[in-house]
């Protein structure tokens, strides 16, 4: 696969577009609502069997959308009714099984659902970060084929293919934030397990599904980091967004005004992938009962966690 300079890409971003024609083209909903996944705590307790990092909550609300959080292990009439309210989902980095957990199940009815709507030109995206990136993999392909990679604490510059040029992701960067995602150690890997171009390339599913718009590599095997789907608004990347601007644990993390911006335009993608979705809940007062607003974050940098701030669920 082509690997593109930093130059040559400063370049076609200048010229090259993606047309992209949305759906609802002359309407957008200015008051998106995005679920955020929960996921399973290893060692549950009284009144807290499940959490969210708030990074991914700040990251949401900072691009201008609302945000409730979706429990896991829930009937998936819960699910289903729940999809008709919410404008996209998003599943967040973490430590949950791909193919048994709670976390893993509700993941694959919303992508099912997702992709039966937006068939059907109902527009719902769906974005997968680190853990939700392999889980989009996992369901798309049917299979685990992730291998282990030396990655799990490392920030790195993005390996952008060709088709980056053409992306619906990052057509709107700017060149140079392109250039410092394509020169600077920017993009926060904390991961073990990746999808090797190897593996990926000899998936079908996988290879007629996703676009490929980046490459890292641990020094050894080379991974997809970054992609998108061909015919769906269902994205994802294999390292942190969230991680530039709201998380503060590691020395690693990257927080330069390009990492920044990374965040904020990563985030403002979404936002507005959301903004074409017009699901909505039955009242306001329906959605507020929803709302992360009825749950209070609580530090929990102090023991050890790779999260500043946690939201606990029963």
């Amino acid at each position: 696969m082509r690997v593109l300079s930093p130059a040559y890409l400063l370049v076609a971003l200048c010229v090259t577009h993606a047309a992209v024609v949305p759906q609802n083209v002359n309407i957008r909903n200015d008051r998106p609502i995005i679920g955020v996944l929960a996921q399973e705590l290893k060692n549950p307790e009284p009144k807290r069997n499940s959490y969210i990092a708030a990074s991914y909550v700040k990251t949401l609300e900072a691009a201008g959308a609302r945000v409730i959080p979706v429990m896991v292990n829930r009937p998936e009439e819960e699910y289903h009714q729940l999809f008709k309210s919410i404008n996209g989902i998003l599943f967040p980095g973490g430590g949950a099984n791909l193919m048994t957990s709670g976390y893993a199940k509700a993941a694959g009815v919303f992508y099912k659902l997702a992709l039966e709507a937006n068939s059907q030109g109902d527009y719902f995206p769906v974005w997968g970060t680190c853990l939700g990136f392999e889980q989009l993999l996992v369901i798309t392909s049917g299979e685990n084929l992730l291998c282990r990679t030396n990655t799990s604490g490392v920030s790195l510059p993005l390996e952008f293919t060709q088709d980056v040029t053409e992306s619906r992701l990052f057509k709107e960067f700017p060149p140079e934030l392109m250039t410092s995602l394509a020169t600077e150690n920017i993009t926060v890997n904390f991961h073990k397990w990746s999808i090797s171009m190897e593996n990926f390339t000899k998936s079908e599913e996988l290879k007629k599904f996703y676009k490929i718009l980046s490459t890292n590599t641990d020094g050894n095997i080379e991974f997809i980091s970054t992609m998108e789907a061909y015919d769906y608004p269902v994205y994802g990347t294999q390292w942190h967004p969230e991680k530039n601007a709201f998380e503060w644990s590691q020395t690693y993390y990257p927080h330069t005004p390009s990492a920044i911006k990374t965040t904020f335009y990563m985030a403002d993608f979404f936002v507005n992938e959301a903004k074409k979705s017009l699901h909505s809940f039955a009242s306001e007062e329906e959605a507020q009962k929803h709302l992360i607003y009825n749950h209070n974050p609580e530090f929990s940098g102090a023991i050890g966690s790779s999260f500043l701030q946690k939201y606990y669920f029963d």
